[in-house]
């Protein structure tokens, strides 16, 4: 769907599809009749749409078309992509892609505005999950370990914060950044989401000179903490000198309850 209007992509699916697989199908759900259609040799992985722009991502293709006429504008050839990995900025004011890469672990950058492509080595292991901000300064990636959560500065590659969703590896099934970019949300296949403080600024980040990503001075920005004299020790987990469990009514939803809350300095807060 585009935005919460009446526009949908929809592409078949199923043993008995309503549409071919290899079809995508623009839906005026007004007019309830299809106003538009684009077809591809493979099965369609999925589909992100923006105001300008309809993405539609193969297996090993990502096809950019203008949304006015259906117009091809660009291609981009991925690595195997099986789920459709792909994020748009929806911001009308910048367009920026993210995409795989032609490499294991790889995320390529497209800056339209700019004219500029970037590649972020983002990971050893293959991509499982990204999520863009919507002004598409920050890119957040995770790995099919499921471990570890980056956030990049789409701009010039730059590593700018690491959190750790836990030390078992695990399937990420999204990554949600909030609308300010002041958090991050991770849902994976143990059956919790874990909600991460940033401590980069969207905005910032968008105006940063360029610097590059495998500069070995380049440190991680993280808050410095009490416990930074034995950083070398404990996990990254430890920064935030705290830690909370929280649980959510499945059913019902509403807000969490606090179950746990352990302040790694002051064990006496804990309860």
């Amino acid at each position: 769907m585009l935005f919460r209007c009446n526009i949908l992509a929809l592409v078949g699916g199923g043993p008995h599809p309503q549409y071919p697989p290899n079809k995508v199908m623009i839906w005026d759900d007004h007019q309830s009749r299809c106003i538009g259609e684009l077809s591809f040799r493979s099965n369609v992985r999925s589909v992100r749409l923006r105001r300008d722009r309809i993405v539609v991502v193969l297996e090993q293709k990502v096809y950019v078309y203008n949304f006015a006429d259906l117009k091809l504008l660009h291609q981009i050839e991925t690595i195997a992509n099986p789920k459709g990995l792909c994020a748009v900025s929806q911001q009308t004011s910048s367009l920026v892609l993210v995409c795989p890469g032609l490499q294991k672990g790889q995320v390529r950058v497209e800056h339209y505005a700019s004219k500029r492509t970037k590649f972020i080595m983002a990971h050893d292991s293959r991509i499982a999950c990204f999520a863009l901000t919507p002004d598409g300064h920050l890119l957040a990636t995770a790995s099919s370990k499921g471990t570890l959560v980056r956030v990049y500065n789409t701009i010039d590659g730059t590593l700018l914060q690491e959190v750790r969703r836990g030390a078992d590896r695990a399937e990420i099934y999204s990554l949600a950044f909030s609308s300010t970019a002041q958090w991050l949300a991770v849902s994976s296949d143990k059956g919790t989401v874990h909600v991460f403080s940033l401590k980069v600024n969207s905005a910032s980040a968008g105006n940063d000179k360029p610097r590059s990503a495998s500069d070995p001075n380049l440190a991680v920005t993280q808050s410095s903490t009490s416990l930074s004299f034995i950083r070398g020790v404990l996990p990254k987990y430890f920064n935030s000198e705290c830690f909370y469990r929280c649980q959510f009514d499945t059913v019902n939803g509403g807000e969490m309850t606090q179950l746990e809350y352990h302040n790694f300095l002051k064990p006496e807060e804990a309860f």
